[in-house]
């Protein structure tokens, strides 16, 4: 395996993964996830997956919802990622970065020894996120921008705005979506969004929600 890999299809991605679930978390192909591995399970996790030279863990969310026990059931898409960067912080942590690769299916959980959970998964449903840049044309980026405008004023935050502006459309969409304060629902809603045009317009439509809340009602917004 060499050390920068690049898939050019489901095809070259394997078929069992390790899987780390996080409620929030939303990974995207091409989008760049940071993490603070701590927990004993997890630490074997990212040793396991250098050792096996692909360098993939597979990002999921919990379904808390329908959940109660220590290893609660798992929403049945995520999205696997490459470790591009790790570093050791002297304390047992691992500091890493994910760059997405693909979305998956999970087929099923499998029964492991490993302390981690490994999932059979199918990327071929996704074909299209080996595809860098598919669909941006369709995305009404001008209503983006409006609606983060809007969020940023009622929120008193500020943004790189050059670095907004010269963002390409899936690289923007994908940021401010993996960013995006909203909960696991909102987050696994626009991670199996068929395309880039209509995860655009769940993060468009979810925002707009959160800011006639706090306009109407005075409650604060989904943070």
């Amino acid at each position: 395996m060499p050390i920068n890999a690049e898939y050019r299809g489901p095809g070259e991605l394997p078929e069992v993964i390790a899987v780390f679930p996080l409620p929030g978390a939303l990974l995207l192909p091409r989008g760049q996830m940071p993490l603070n591995i701590f927990e004993p399970r997890y630490l074997a996790m990212v040793d396991d997956a250098f050792r096996d030279g692909h360098r993939l863990i597979g990002m999921i969310q919990p379904d808390v919802t329908h959940s109660s026990d220590r290893n609660p059931v798992l929403f049945r898409v995520g999205c696997v990622g490459r470790i591009t960067q790790l570093a050791e912080t002297g304390d047992g942590r691992y500091i890493l970065e994910l760059t997405g690769v693909s979305r998956f299916r999970v087929i099923e959980e499998l029964s492991v020894l490993t302390p981690y959970r490994q999932c059979k998964v199918d990327f071929f449903a996704f074909a299209d996120d080996f595809i860098a840049r598919k669909g941006e044309e369709a995305v009404d980026r001008q209503a983006l921008l409006d609606v983060l405008t809007d969020f940023l004023k009622a929120n008193n935050l500020n943004v790189d705005w050059e670095g907004v502006e010269s963002a390409p459309n899936e690289a923007l969409v994908n940021a401010l979506a993996m960013m995006s304060p909203y909960g696991p629902a909102e987050k696994q809603a626009m991670l199996e969004a068929p395309d880039l045009k209509t995860r655009a317009e769940i993060l468009i439509a979810v925002t707009e929600m959160d800011l006639a809340k706090k306009r109407t009602s005075g409650e604060p917004g989904l943070q």
